[in-house]
């Protein structure tokens, strides 16, 4: 029904449409803080090397199995819209950082959870969020401090990030083999601009073919072209190739107007013919000159000039991907050329070889050993599909994870062991606030331990013992250090375990969650607006008559 209220004498005024409703105070707060926090508990038992994985089915049937949160909430239909702002946390955490979405999601669901609690003690909500923003500040300040700076050059502690990142996937014993790729890929294509490096991964070409194993994933240094040599009678094979990379038709092109020609003559005719031909000649003995061996063409290559290429012994590729083009550029040092007859020899882009190959039922052209890349690419193998997109998955967060790193050069260990010194330090804050916020920032440190003790219980582990355990060796030396081992169930150094993580993601975890959390403890009221109905249906049903006639 629609909204109304009352003059003072009584008169009903209409305010929303039919079928508009509205919650308010405590009624909306705790239906948008029951949302998001059912999203977090969804995922919480992905967290961690021993978490579980979801299943998730389409509509169509299409079938995802994955533990990356990222991936469950983009692909599950979220219809409440507190519980879609979890989502977009998870989005921002993924595109910022691409790794940590499960820990920022629970995190938020966490400080929701103690909020709602604050406000059943009647602390009003701006208090709270007030708290929780302090308390951020804090905790941003106590992670940097106790992280460690590590060399970009130190290919042992990227790895061990790496393998951090991937000990949660389903990728088994190819962590380490994938660790290696993912390493020697990212400081491949990082480059230092000023005094800072960055690592732009889309530079890194990931592609996937189902057969083979896991363990036989590659790493090439150069591009691989899902496509195929134009011309049977062009070599499969080029060594020392000297590639042209261009962005122009070798076709005749054809006129934007209508047009007649009048041929009287049969010669004429012939001679017209001739014509089209030697001009497709010109331009492929432009490129034969320039010394090029291997065109790659981001539009299309007439018959007739994949015939005159095939008798040079070029090799040519057609209809390329711009973003193929572009990753083929830094590669191979070549110049992309929008015309013929700007193409220098300076202009060619190097390789040590450019091979066509079949891959499974597919052919695929590898440009590869080129010089020093500044793009390379990633083939992943599995046996099944499903598994294909999940090592995808894996490789993409490793990715991250090490690019993170190379461009903000600190680390923090892992296992809960930053959470915990984050919490020791806040409970030791807040006592110097004071104030109804001391219970907010409070709260704030009691949500942050929900990340070892999800853990913890994702392990099998008795959680509450982990906990005990885990602050009574965050008092002593070196405590910043400790985290739970889920394997073993004891408290170890995570460093000298070699499980570390950017200090980068945890940061923009703790960002992420705060401004989820305190965005939604500041909604008071929820006003949805009526479903628009659809017009009535014509008498006679789609497209009838009336039953009359």
């Amino acid at each position: 029904m629609a909204y109304l209220t009352q003059t003072k004498g009584g008169q009903p005024v209409l305010i929303l449409k039919e079928g508009a409703s509205r919650s308010r105070g405590k009624e909306a707060r705790r239906n948008n803080i029951m949302a998001a926090r059912v999203i977090a508990e969804a995922i919480s038992t992905t967290l961690g090397p021993r978490g579980m994985d979801k299943m998730l089915v389409s509509s169509i049937g299409d079938i995802t199995i994955t533990n990356d949160g990222a991936a469950i909430l983009d692909e599950i239909d979220v219809q409440h819209p507190a519980a879609k702002m979890m989502v977009e946390v998870a989005k921002t955490q993924d595109d910022m950082v691409g790794d940590g979405t499960t820990t920022a999601v629970v995190l938020s669901g966490a400080l929701l959870k103690e909020g709602e609690e604050l406000l059943e003690q009647k602390i009003h909500p701006t208090i709270i969020v007030g708290g929780y923003r302090k308390a951020a500040q804090r905790a941003l300040k106590v992670l940097d401090k106790i992280s460690k700076t590590v060399d970009p050059d130190d290919e042992k502690s990227l790895t061990k990030v790496a393998l951090t990142s991937m000990g949660s996937k389903a990728v088994g014993p190819a962590r380490e083999h994938f660790a290696e790729i993912v390493t020697k890929a990212v400081k491949q294509i990082a480059e230092k601009r000023g005094d800072r490096w960055i690592a732009d991964i889309d530079n890194i070409q990931i592609l996937k073919k189902e057969g083979k194993s896991l363990g036989d994933t590659e790493l090439v240094k150069g591009i691989i072209l899902d496509k195929e040599v134009v011309h049977t009678g062009m070599p499969k094979q080029v060594r020392n190739a000297k590639i042209a990379l261009v962005d122009v038709a070798l076709e005749v092109k054809k006129t934007e107007f209508d047009a007649t020609i009048r041929i009287q003559d049969p010669s004429k005719m012939q001679a017209f013919l001739d014509q089209e031909t030697n001009m497709l000649k010109e331009m492929v003995d432009k490129i034969a000159k320039k010394g090029a061996n291997v065109i790659i063409c981001q539009k299309g290559i007439d018959d007739m000039a994949q015939h005159f290429l095939a008798k040079r012994g070029i090799l040519a590729i057609r209809r390329a991907k711009q973003s193929d083009m572009e990753k083929l550029s830094r590669a191979t040092g070549g110049k992309i050329m929008a015309n013929l007859d700007d193409l220098n020899r300076t202009d060619l882009g190097q390789a040590k070889l450019v091979e066509e190959r079949k891959i499974g039922d597919d052919k695929m052209v590898f440009i590869e050993g080129c010089k020093d890349p500044r793009s390379v690419s990633i083939l992943i193998h599995a046996g099944l599909e499903r598994m294909v997109d999940e090592a995808e998955r894996a490789i993409h967060d490793a990715l991250s994870v090490v690019a993170d790193v190379i461009e903000k050069n600190k680390v923090v260990a892992g296992g809960g062991a930053a959470e915990i010194a984050v919490t020791r330090a806040l409970r030791d804050y807040a006592t110097t606030i004071g104030g109804r916020e001391q219970l907010a920032v409070e709260a704030f440190a009691e949500s942050m331990e929900v990340i070892p003790s999800t853990l913890a219980e994702n392990a099998g582990l008795e959680k509450i013992d982990v906990m005990v355990e885990l602050r009574a060796a965050h008092e002593k030396p070196r405590g910043n250090m400790m985290g739970v081992d889920v394997f073993t169930g004891k408290i170890v150094d995570m460093y000298k375990k070699g499980v570390i993580e950017p200090l980068s993601v945890k940061e923009q975890a703790v960002k992420s969650a705060v401004e989820s959390a305190t965005m939604i403890l500041r909604i008071d009221d929820v006003i949805s607006g009526g479903k628009t109905e659809a017009p009535p249906m014509p008498p006679g049903g789609p497209g009838g008559m009336p039953p009359e006639y």
